[in-house]
């Protein structure tokens, strides 16, 4: 079992090579989303006319351990406004990549320059219910970046400790009435941070990945 709470960043790359079974395309482990909580939802949700986006989950080294970055979305966008996220979004097509398109939302949204952050894995695409199948592509980030939040599109970052997040005790099931259906979903409370939905279940790909699930 993996000591996220004592693991530096070359123990994270190695466990990352080893937990990360990469396909043809560079994918690792199979079909996740939105549905894994609401089984009723796969049919309608993972299909190959989900719009493509990319996210970056960006891993630092700090004194006290590794952390993940997150992102507070601005409350003046207009689809999921406010709701804490990884910086990412739309592919164009002038992307290279999933993870070109990661590196690119990364630089807009948080000012991350492609020199500061290294990309060292792929996870399988997490289909949601709002019609998305979003790549999420895992980044060591250098301890010394200087972070801009672009604030069209985010009002703050923040860092959690990884071992907080892959500690299966933090992972909170709950569930909303959403068009007259309870639908479930997973929260990760951390202080006056509310991760949940999407970002919490793409928390959960990676704990699964990294704990050989």
């Amino acid at each position: 079992m993996p000591d996220f709470s004592t693991m530096n960043s070359t123990g994270f790359r190695r466990l990352v090579s080893e937990r990360f079974e990469i396909s043809a395309i560079g994918q690792s482990g199979g079909q996740s989303g939105d549905h894994l909580l609401n089984p009723d939802f796969k049919e309608r949700i993972v299909n190959e006319n989900a719009k493509k986006a990319a996210v970056l989950i960006p891993i630092i080294e700090r004194a006290g351990g590794l952390t993940v970055l997150f992102t507070k979305r601005a409350d003046k966008l207009k689809n999921h406004s406010g709701q804490v996220a990884f910086p990412g979004g739309r592919i164009d097509d002038s992307d290279a990549s999933p993870e070109a398109a990661a590196l690119r939302e990364a630089n807009e949204e948080i000012g991350l320059v492609t020199g500061k952050a290294q990309i060292i894995g792929r996870m399988a695409e997490y289909f949601t219910g709002s019609g998305y199948s979003i790549v999420p592509v895992v980044a060591l980030v250098s301890a010394d970046v200087e972070l801009v939040p672009n604030p069209q599109e985010v009002d703050y970052m923040f860092e959690v400790p990884l071992a907080f997040l892959m500690d299966e005790t933090n992972h909170q099931k709950a569930s909303r009435i959403l068009q007259g259906k309870e639908r479930f979903y997973l929260e990760m409370p951390y202080g006056e941070h509310h991760i949940w939905g999407v970002t919490a279940g793409i928390v959960r790909l990676l704990h699964d990945r990294l704990r050989g699930l």
